[in-house]
C-alpha cells in the first residue's frame, strides 16, 4: 500500500499536531473505520495528540443497537478509548438534519478547549453537499460546502480527509481487511443525498470521470471567493461601527449613514455578516424587510422581523434585539426591601443608591401620561423628555419607573439624559445581560 493516504493525512493535519487531544467521530462506516485506523497506525511512529474515539448512537432504527459493540470492539482492538453517547433526536421537518443537529450537540460537549474533534468526510461527500445546495439555490458561502475546520465549542472541528476520494478510503480499507457497518438509510432514495449519490453522481461520472474533484475545486474556489466577501464586509461593518448615544444599552447597533453608501449588494453582504451569529437570514430574493427599514421617514421606528430576533432602527441606528429581549413581564413589581437590589423579570436589576425614600414603594412601566420633575426645568412630560433625547423606541416600554401610591418618584438616571431630581439618592437600571449601570 503506497502512502499516499496517511501522508495526505498528515499534512492535513499539520496545523493541530499541538492540540491536547484529538477526538475522531466514529460512526462504524466506512469513512470513519478509515480515518481511525490510519491515525491509531500513525501514532505508532508520529508524536501525536492524544486520541480517542466518540460514537453516536440516535436510536433510530433497530440495526443500530449493534453498532456500539461493534465499535467498542474496533476501537479495542487498535487501543483508542471509546465513549458511547446515546442522543435524543428532536422531531422535526427534516429527520436528516434532525439526526445531524443531535449529533454535533453531542460533539460539542467532548470537545474541550483547544480540542480537535475529527470527522471523515471525503471528496466525493463534499461534491455531493456542493450538488445539493446548488439544487437549493445556495448563496457563495453555501456553495463553499463544509470548510476543512470550524471552531465547534471551545475546541475544533477538523475534516482531515476532504482531499481523499472515496475509492482511496475503499482500496485502503481492502488493503488492511478492516470491517465496517453499511447503515441501511444511506440505501433509501427518499433521502435527497442517497438519490443524488446512487443515482445522479453515477450519471455524471458516466459522461465526465472527474466531476466529483471539479465540484470539490469548485468548493474550494467559492470557499476562497466567501473569504474576500468576509474581507469586504469587516471593513464595510468597521465604518459603521460606530459609538452609540447609549452604551449602557447591552444591544448590538451599528450607524446607518455608512451602510447607505454602500451598494444593495454591499449592504446585504454587511449584513448577513453581522447578523449570522444572531439569525438565519433570507436569500437575496426576500430582503424586502431591510430596505423598508432603511428607507423609512427619520422619525419613524420601523422594524424588520427576522427568525431569532428583530432588526429595529431608531433615528440613523439600527439595532439587533434578539428574540429573548422580548421575553419580559411589564406587571409591577413591590420593592420591600429597597436598600437590596431588585430583579426585574426578563428586565435586569433596579438599585437605589444613597437614603431610599419612604415606602412602600412600587415600580411600574410606562401607561402613557407620565410627568417627572427634572431640575431647573420643573415638571416635564416624560415622554417629550424621552424624544429629546432620541432614547429608542424599544427601550421605553421597558424603562422601569419608581412609585409611591400613584406618585412618581424617579426615572431611572439615564446616561446622557436628565440629572437625579433629589440629591439624596439616585435609582439605578441594569438592563438584562449589560454589567454597566446606568449613571
Amino acid at each position: 500500500m503506497k502512502p499516499a493516504l496517511p501522508a495526505k493525512l498528515l499534512q492535513a493535519l499539520t496545523p493541530w499536531r499541538n492540540a491536547p487531544a484529538w477526538h475522531i467521530a466514529f460512526s462504524g462506516g466506512l469513512d470513519s473505520t478509515v480515518l481511525l485506523h490510519l491515525l491509531a497506525s500513525l501514532a505508532k511512529t508520529e508524536a501525536l495528540p492524544t486520541l480517542s474515539a466518540v460514537h453516536v448512537h440516535h436510536g433510530l432504527q433497530g440495526a443500530a443497537d449493534a453498532w456500539p459493540a461493534h465499535c467498542q470492539s474496533i476501537c479495542d482492538s487498535l487501543s483508542v478509548p471509546l465513549r458511547i453517547m446515546r442522543v435524543q433526536v428532536r422531531p422535526g421537518a427534516s429527520l436528516e438534519q434532525a439526526a445531524r443537529d443531535a449529533r454535533y450537540r453531542a460533539f460539542a460537549e467532548v470537545t474541550g478547549a483547544g480540542e480537535v474533534l475529527l470527522t471523515g468526510q471525503h471528496r466525493d461527500d463534499q461534491a455531493e453537499t456542493l450538488l445539493f445546495r446548488l439544487l437549493r439555490g445556495a448563496g457563495v458561502r453555501g456553495l463553499a460546502a463544509m470548510p476543512e475546520s470550524r471552531p465547534l465549542a471551545a475546541g475544533y472541528l477538523v475534516r482531515p480527509l476532504l482531499l481523499a476520494s472515496r475509492d482511496e478510503l475503499e482500496a485502503y480499507a481492502r488493503a488492511h481487511q478492516l470491517e465496517w457497518i453499511e447503515d441501511p438509510s444511506n440505501a433509501d432514495p427518499g433521502f435527497s443525498r442517497n438519490h443524488l449519490r446512487h443515482h445522479v453522481f453515477p450519471a455524471l461520472t458516466q459522461q465526465w470521470p472527474q466531476a466529483a474533484a471539479s465540484l470539490a475545486r469548485t468548493a474550494e474556489h467559492m470557499a476562497e471567493a466567501q473569504g474576500l466577501l468576509d474581507e469586504l464586509a469587516h471593513m464595510d461593518l468597521r465604518a459603521a461601527d460606530q459609538p452609540s448615544a447609549f452604551p449602557w444599552l447591552p444591544l448590538s447597533s451599528l450607524a446607518l449613514a455608512p451602510l447607505r453608501e454602500l451598494s444593495d449588494a454591499r449592504q446585504r453582504n454587511a449584513l448577513r455578516h453581522w447578523l449570522a451569529p444572531s439569525t438565519r437570514l433570507p436569500d437575496s430574493n426576500h430582503w424586502a424587510g431591510w430596505y423598508s427599514l432603511r428607507d423609512a421617514r427619520d422619525d419613524a421606528q420601523p422594524v424588520w422581523r427576522l427568525t431569532d430576533g428583530d432588526l429595529h432602527r431608531s433615528g440613523e441606528r439600527i439595532w439587533w434585539l434578539p428574540s429573548m429581549w422580548s421575553e419580559f413581564s411589564d406587571a409591577s413589581v413591590s420593592w420591600t426591601d429597597p436598600q437590596k437590589p431588585l430583579e426585574l423579570p426578563g428586565n435586569g436589576q433596579l438599585k437605589l443608591i444613597g437614603q431610599a425614600p419612604e415606602g412602600p414603594l412600587e415600580v411600574r412601566y410606562r401607561q402613557g401620561g407620565e410627568v417627572v420633575e427634572v431640575p431647573g426645568r420643573g415638571r416635564r412630560d416624560l415622554k417629550r423628555l424621552l424624544n429629546e433625547r432620541g432614547l429608542p423606541g424599544f427601550v421605553r416600554g421597558r424603562l422601569p419607573l419608581l412609585y409611591r401610591g400613584e406618585q412618581l418618584l424617579a426615572v431611572p438616571t439615564l446616561a446622557g439624559l436628565w440629572a437625579s431630581s433629589s440629591d439624596d439618592w439616585q435609582l439605578h437600571w441594569m438592563p438584562q445581560t449589560c454589567d454597566q449601570g446606568l449613571s
